[in-house]
Formats: C-alpha cells, sequence, structure tokens
C-alpha cells in the first residue's frame, strides 16, 4: 500500500499539499467557515457534546427483537452454496454450459433483487443496518461474479489442452493443470506459493477463504504470507476501534447539527443560506471521509488480511496525487478497479467495443450501485448518487484537457470536497417525509418546525440538549 512504501517520499506526499492548499482557501474564504479549528469550536459552544456511542445501536436495531439485516446477511450463504453447486455440476459435465450461465445468471440477478425486496418490504430495517445487508449482498455479487467467470476459463482451458492432446499422436502427456496463478503473477499482483489444480478448487474452504478475503477477484490461488505478525495486527485492530469511534462522534457532533439545519433552507428555497450550510458541511465531511478511507483501506483490510495471511496488500495507490479524474477513480480503491478491469472493462474490449464505450459502461455500473446502496435503505429513489457518479465522465474530461499538474490535482481535491457534501445535501433536502431524518438519526420530533406527535409519540429526556441544534442554527 501506498501509505506503507518509504520510497519517493517526496512525490508521495505531493498531493497531501495540494489538499492543505485548498483547505486553506475554504478557510479563508468569506463565509463562516474560517478555519477548521474555530469551527470545532463554535460547534462545542452552540450544541455542547452531542456524542453518545449507545446511540449508535438504534441505526442498526429499531426493534431488539427483530434483526432483519442480520438475518439477510446470513441468507447470502444460500446464493455462494448455489454458486458452488452450480461449478460443481459444470466441472463434472453434468450440466451443460448453457444450463449453468442461466442459472448462474438468476442466482447473481437474485443476489441484487432479493435483499432489496426485503429492505423495502420490512418496515424493521433500519437504513444503516440496510446499508450494511446490502453492502454484503453487493460484495457477495462481485465475488461470485468473478468466481463463475475464472472457473469458465478454467473449464475452456481444459478443453483446450483436451483437444491438443487428441490432436497428438503417439504421446500421452501428462494432465494440465488448469490454475491461475503457476509460476506467474496473478490478478491480484503477487506470485501463489502452491498450486491448486481444477477443479480441486471447488471446495467450502477454497470459496469460504476467497469470501472473507480482501479481494474481490477470485484465484485458484491467492499469495500467502508465511506468518501472522501479532504486532501488526494489533496495531491495526486498535486503530480500528479508535477510528470507528472518532467517525461515530464527527457524524453525531459536527455533521448532524449542520445537517439538521440545512432543511428549512431548502424548504425555503434560500440559496444562499444553502451554499453557506454546503461549505459548512465540507470541511467535517471531507475529514470523515478521509478517516473512513484510512479505516477501510489500511487498518481494516490489513487486519482481515492478516488473520487470512493474504499476501496481496495492495488495497490503494497514491490517489492523492491524482493529476486527473481517471487516475483517481484507478487507484482510489484497488480491489473495485482490477474487478472492473478484469471482469467488466477488459471483456468489452475484446468483444469489440471502443475503448471510450468501454468506459462509459464502467462509470454507468458504479453509478447503478451507488443508487443502490443509497436509494434502496433511504427508501427513496431520486438518482442523487447514479447523477452523481455520471457526472464524473464530463468531469474527467475538462480536467484532463484543460487542467495539468497541480491544477489537475486541485480540480480533484475540490470535487471531493464540494461534490460529496452537495450530494448529501441534495439526498437530504429531497426527502418527502421531513420526520425520516428525525428518525433515522434518532433524534426527537420537533426540532425541525414539525409537531413532535408526527414523530414521536412523546420527546426524550435528550430533548433538551438536541433543541440547541435548532435555536443555535
Amino acid at each position: 500500500a501506498a501509505l506503507q512504501c518509504p520510497k519517493d517520499s517526496g512525490r508521495a506526499v505531493l498531493g497531501v499539499g495540494n489538499l492543505c492548499a485548498v483547505a486553506l482557501a475554504l478557510a479563508l474564504a468569506p463565509f463562516p467557515v474560517l478555519s477548521n479549528a474555530r469551527l470545532f469550536l463554535e460547534n462545542l459552544i452552540k450544541y455542547g457534546i452531542l456524542v453518545d456511542p449507545i446511540q449508535v445501536v438504534s441505526l442498526f436495531l429499531k426493534d431488539p427483537y427483530s434483526w432483519p439485516s442480520l438475518c439477510l446477511v446470513i441468507l447470502s450463504n444460500v446464493f455462494v452454496l448455489a454458486a458452488l453447486h452450480i461449478e460443481k455440476h459444470l466441472a463434472a459435465g453434468s450440466l451443460s454450459e448453457h444450463s449453468g450461465s442461466v442459472l448462474h445468471s438468476l442466482n447473481l440477478l437474485t443476489v441484487l433483487c432479493f435483499p432489496a425486496l426485503v429492505v423495502l418490504t420490512v418496515s424493521s430495517a433500519t437504513p444503516v443496518g440496510a446499508l450494511f445487508a446490502l453492502l454484503t449482498y453487493t460484495i457477495v455479487f462481485l465475488k461470485l461474479f468473478s468466481f463463475r467467470d475464472v472457473n469458465r476459463w478454467c473449464r475452456e482451458r481444459r478443453a483446450k489442452d483436451e483437444s491438443a492432446r487428441l490432436g497428438e499422436l503417439g504421446t500421452s502427456p501428462a494432465p494440465a493443470k488448469h490454475n491461475a496463478a503457476s509460476g506467474q503473477k496473478t490478478a491480484n499482483g503477487d506470485v501463489a506459493e502452491k498450486s491448486v489444480s481444477y477443479p480441486a478448487n471447488l471446495n467450502y474452504k477454497d470459496l469460504y477463504y476467497f469470501l472473507l478475503a480482501p479481494t474481490l477477484c477470485y484465484e485458484l490461488n491467492f499469495p500467502r504470507s508465511p506468518r501472522i505478525r501479532k504486532r501488526f495486527l494489533l496495531r491495526r485492530l486498535v486503530e480500528m476501534l479508535f477510528f470507528t469511534q472518532l467517525i461515530v462522534g464527527l457524524i453525531q457532533q459536527w455533521m448532524v447539527p449542520t445537517i439538521q439545519n440545512s432543511m428549512k433552507p431548502f424548504r425555503d428555497m434560500d440559496y444562499s443560506r444553502i451554499i453557506e450550510r454546503l461549505l459548512k458541511l465540507a470541511v467535517p465531511n471531507h475529514f470523515i471521509w478521509l478517516i473512513f478511507f484510512y479505516w477501510l483501506f489500511h487498518s481494516s483490510m490489513n487486519a482481515v488480511a492478516e488473520v487470512l495471511r493474504f499476501g496481496d496488500r495492495e488495497f490503494y495507490r497514491d490517489w492523492w496525487n491524482s493529476e486527473s479524474v481517471t487516475y483517481f477513480w484507478q487507484n482510489w480503491n484497488i480491489p473495485v478497479h482490477k474487478w472492473c478491469l478484469r471482469h467488466f472493462y477488459v471483456p468489452m474490449i475484446r468483444s469489440g467495443c471502443r475503448r471510450w464505450m468501454a468506459r462509459t459502461a464502467v462509470f454507468l455500473l458504479s453509478a447503478f450501485f451507488h443508487e443502490y446502496l443509497v436509494s434502496v435503505p433511504l427508501r427513496m429513489f431520486r438518482l442523487w448518487a447514479f447523477m452523481g457518479m455520471m457526472a464524473q465522465l464530463p468531469l474527467a474530461w475538462f480536467v484532463g484537457k484543460f487542467l495539468q499538474g497541480n491544477y489537475g490535482n486541485a480540480a480533484v481535491w475540490i470535487s471531493l470536497i464540494i461534490g460529496q457534501p452537495i450530494a448529501v445535501l441534495m439526498s437530504v433536502g429531497s426527502m418527502p417525509d421531513p420526520c425520516f431524518i428525525q428518525r433515522w438519526l434518532s433524534i426527537p420530533g420537533g426540532l425541525l418546525g414539525v409537531p413532535g406527535s408526527l414523530c414521536y409519540a412523546g420527546v426524550s429526556c435528550g430533548a433538551k440538549k438536541q433543541h440547541r441544534i435548532l435555536t443555535s442554527g
């Protein structure tokens, strides 16, 4: 991972310097965001301490006796086992390629549709719990898609080798081993230590190792580290715990009041106040996004990889040095980038599609999953996430054509700092139910000028503290 490599340290932090310049420009702009420290202190003075770790539980569970999201996650094993047994029948020859392809397609389609239908119909599913379940199913979908493709490639290679052997007279070569990593680099970037041949890979242990591994690209043989480094693992676990609490605290203390105070300007269409709230939200949103990136791609993925002795640790590259939008999307999330390249972009190019068409298709796929993970948990279909992703195409063209070097890098940072809060405010502002955000964030009714009886029958004992969110505006 880029943060673990000391070489070329000057180049490695160039993008961070540009981030500081952009953040300083925002801090000195003639708006309420004068400085990050001032903003945080102002928040504490206005609202007091709003951090409540216990409140987080209510984001996952509405009814302590109903756990729909957890049940959904457990049920995902049904689709995993279905994919494994389809592959076993295909390897044994008891199922035709066409029938297997149809069954795989139906299984993958159900992986996406089934949890969405459950979330939309079961009222006890909370947005955060539903997001966790849908994210799990999305990962399962991508992994099973890769699992299907790689095993199909192995069967095609086996059929080709058998045809070659039949065409040779007077020779009896040993059966070829059909694996994805015999003496060469795998799609995950390293050389496997030992070889597993097809179809010996079709077993529960192999498949569930892949499902737990921090990669989306299936291999018959994954690179493995020699041992578990206990100190390294302990550091990653401590980071995970610390940054989880920090993210939750920043959201409760910094993000929620700003979002709450943005409701009235949206209802009144007060554009100057909307812009002011947008800039006020940009700084905490970006801090949380950066912390979340480190928590996910550096701490969490490295912890999982260490436990599984998974050898490929390239989860991200130096995206902070991006001088183009394209470079950013190719380097900030390496597991997804490798999957898109291997199972979507390259097959389209080989089928005769032009590169711009394949790139557009990749962004369309990404936009679909962004919308899927936002609209379904919120039960609100406004296509803001979809349009935000598709807007990356003209932005990438503009930055690539007119901005170079540091200017391009600054443009990427600005798009990240400003673009995300725009999507957040547009999504929240277009919610048809004015009480929804209150129920979601466990905030008592009546704080936004909405009668409390519309949201809850009563007001909790924390209402006086939360009332400062409105009165401090």
